[in-house]
């Protein structure tokens, strides 16, 4: 079996894979900061959740955004799994894409991954949004070439900077409400957070269509912890895999073997 780690601004993702099938996964909160050796019980404690052994692990791989966090996960891993092999995936890792960009060294792992997966599993240039911390959008051709982006503010970020900078609104539940006219404070809210997103994100995916290099509409795909919340709201959407980036590292893993 294989530990997979999408390690966000936010929350670090982790996957448990058999061969291809995601058996379990679990979230953590990336910001608190841990020593390997917490890391290590944390792995335990969740793979004994599973009712998996530490000894059944393999390996690992991990992709992240934030250094601080990198190194005391991947001593981790080398510290409490049965195998030492782990994989940290960045811009330097030999896989089979190409970053058509001004500076490649500063693309994040997670939108290295969704080019890597996106590629290889829909075989058809796609549009990759992931909603995490950031709402980023990633442009990928089928023959795993990434064009570039968009970065915007992620919709808990943004909506945490208005709770925060008005004086008068509460802090409210991300949820859309039934209808735009709210008829109370928290449904106003809903509205402009939800409501305010969807149309962000549609506008932009058009936005890039628009712009596609051979004219032909690309797949879009929705990913990251919010995905599944906004499939309903967003026309845009032709498929949600809230779990793309840790699949993608999973295929990652294999990948890169050979070059060990």
């Amino acid at each position: 079996m294989l530990l997979t780690f999408d390690v966000g601004n936010s929350e670090t993702t982790v996957g448990l894979f058999d061969g291809e099938t995601l058996r379990a996964h679990w979230r953590l909160t990336t910001d608190v900061p841990r020593t390997s050796d917490e890391y290590g019980v944390l792995l335990r404690g969740f793979l004994a959740g599973a009712q998996v052994s530490l000894t059944d692990v393999h390996g690992a791989a991990i992709g992240s955004v934030v250094p601080r966090v990198t190194q005391p996960l991947a001593d981790a891993c080398r510290d409490w799994l049965s195998s030492r092999r782990v994989e940290v995936l960045d811009a330097t890792s030999p896989l089979p894409i190409t970053l058509a960009v001004d500076e490649p060294r500063t693309v994040g792992a997670d939108r290295i991954i969704n080019t890597l997966v996106a590629s290889r599993r829909y075989q058809r240039d796609a549009i990759v949004v992931d909603l995490g911390t950031a709402t980023t959008f990633d442009c990928i051709t089928k023959d795993a070439v990434f064009l570039g982006g968009v970065i915007a503010p992620g919709v808990r970020t943004s909506a945490e900077n208005l709770f925060r900078r008005t004086s008068k609104l509460p802090a409210t539940e991300l949820v859309a409400p039934p209808r735009a006219i709210g008829k109370n404070t928290e449904d106003c809210i809903r509205s402009g957070v939800m409501f305010g997103a969807a149309e962000s994100i549609d506008g932009i995916v058009r936005r890039i269509i628009a712009e596609w290099p051979n004219g032909e509409r690309p797949f879009v795909v929705g990913t990251g912890g919010l995905a599944e919340l906004f499939a309903p709201l967003c026309r845009s959407f032709d498929a949600v895999d809230p779990y793309l980036t840790l699949r993608g590292l999973a295929m990652a893993f294999d990948l890169v073997a050979p070059a060990r």
